[in-house]
């Protein structure tokens, strides 16, 4: 019976450690803005259909890419990283690298006015949060810990339910 106890314990310890590691853990203090920084490359954030463009090409270069905690490469990455990735490569702007410090740049945005290129963050556990990139019809881009690089609805329940805050990033 004490062993059954033990490994209980264990097998529950386990749960909270890999619910803690999935994409980033955050502080609860986003009063801070931290800035993002504008390259040569950058091009207008206002320009909608050209964001969107932009991120769609960045979709079909990275589709199916699996999640790797800390990954920064087409074999694997995780949901801070792809943003990361996504806005230097092909949005012309350098973001922080983790989701915390990401949380805190740029301007909070109401999830009712979303423009495309716009983050979506989410708290999907206790500690844990997530993060995608607005793509417009309440659709985004974003490295899923379960089907890797993909576009999901902000409509869908899950996603629904966790939202959490939206930041307009180099604009």
């Amino acid at each position: 019976m004490e062993c059954y106890k033990l490994h209980m314990k264990f097998i529950f310890l386990l749960i909270i450690l890999s619910a803690m590691a999935a994409c980033s853990s955050v502080q609860q203090d986003t009063s801070k803005n931290v800035a993002a920084t504008r390259t040569s490359s950058s091009i207008d954030s206002h320009d909608s259909s050209t964001v969107q463009s932009k991120i769609l090409k960045q979709y079909e270069e990275w589709r199916g890419t699996p999640y790797k905690s800390g990954g920064l490469s087409k074999h694997g990455i995780d949901c801070s990283g792809f943003t990361y990735v996504t806005f230097r490569s092909k949005l012309g702007c350098t973001l922080p690298r983790t989701t915390r410090l990401q949380a805190k740049t740029g301007k909070k945005v109401s999830r009712y006015n979303l423009h495309a290129g716009d983050l979506v963050f989410f708290k999907t556990g206790l500690f844990v949060r997530h993060v995608g990139i607005y793509l417009g019809d309440s659709k985004f881009l974003h490295a899923s810990t379960s089907k890797g690089v993909v576009i999901s609805s902000l409509r869908e329940t899950y996603w629904k339910k966790h939202f959490w805050t939206a930041r307009r990033i180099c604009s």
